[in-house]
């Protein structure tokens, strides 16, 4: 595709979601000038989608086309950067993904809502994330975030167990079904939902426990043109001085 035909939009419309305390999700709509040229370079990249390597996504990824890291590092400094309290972009990553993976084989660790990365020292380092959802139809799902009903400290053998048990196992020890995550459970209460919307992307923190929404999982599809569709960013930050 033309890098031209990715362009970010240059008068964003930007909202803001409360999330737990000091914390908020920046909304962006409209954000791509041409959301289709995006969509249509998937379509003719459909073969070259391949299971996620080293990470737990439930289902099948691609490296962004030249020129759409750059942008989306433009954009991110420009307009949502500061929003989240970061001064500066010390590494990115973006790809384009979609969710394919049916809930009965799901590994444990994709049954709750987790967090992309955490940092050493939160107070320096900031992992910022970005879904800029690519698809009309809702039943796809947008994100949830979450805050956890009991001490992190407390979750942390269920979540080490999700990473090494089978899903019987898991399942036995700690009554958790196999399926993806839709809304509050035991552990984790559901804190904001933002829906999917073409063309809408969201940004976050990444420390923060979130979950895609998936809310028909029969609709899933490994077809750019119908499937959850979608253009997710990371960014290492450093923080601004307190």
């Amino acid at each position: 595709m033309q890098e031209a035909a990715a362009l970010f939009n240059s008068r964003p419309q930007l909202s803001v979601v409360p999330l737990t305390a000091g914390e908020h999700c920046v909304v962006v709509d409209n954000a791509l000038v041409d959301p289709h040229a995006l969509v249509a370079w998937a379509v003719a990249q459909q073969p070259a989608f391949q299971p996620p390597q080293g990470y737990p996504y439930p289902g099948l990824v691609v490296g962004a086309p030249a020129g759409v890291a750059q942008r989306m590092g433009d954009f991110f400094a420009q307009h949502v950067r500061a929003l989240l309290g970061a001064r500066r972009t010390l590494d990115l990553t973006v790809r384009l993904s979609m969710v394919t993976t049916p809930p009965q084989e799901l590994e444990p660790r994709q049954w709750q809502c987790h967090r992309d990365r955490v940092a050493d020292d939160p107070r320096a380092v900031l992992f910022a994330a970005s879904v800029l959802y690519l698809f009309n139809n809702p039943a796809l799902g947008g994100t949830s975030f979450y805050a956890p009903r009991r001490p992190v400290a407390e979750l942390t053998p269920m979540l080490a167990d999700s990473q090494t048990l089978s899903p019987q196992a898991f399942t036995a020890r700690h009554g958790v079904q196999p399926g993806y995550m839709a809304g509050s459970n035991a552990c984790f209460e559901r804190v904001a939902q933002v829906p999917a919307a073409w063309n809408r992307a969201i940004f976050y923190d990444g420390g923060l426990f979130h979950s895609g929404d998936v809310d028909d999982p029969t609709q899933l599809s490994a077809d750019p043109a119908r499937g959850r569709l979608t253009l997710n960013s990371f960014f290492t930050c450093k923080r601004n001085a307190s």
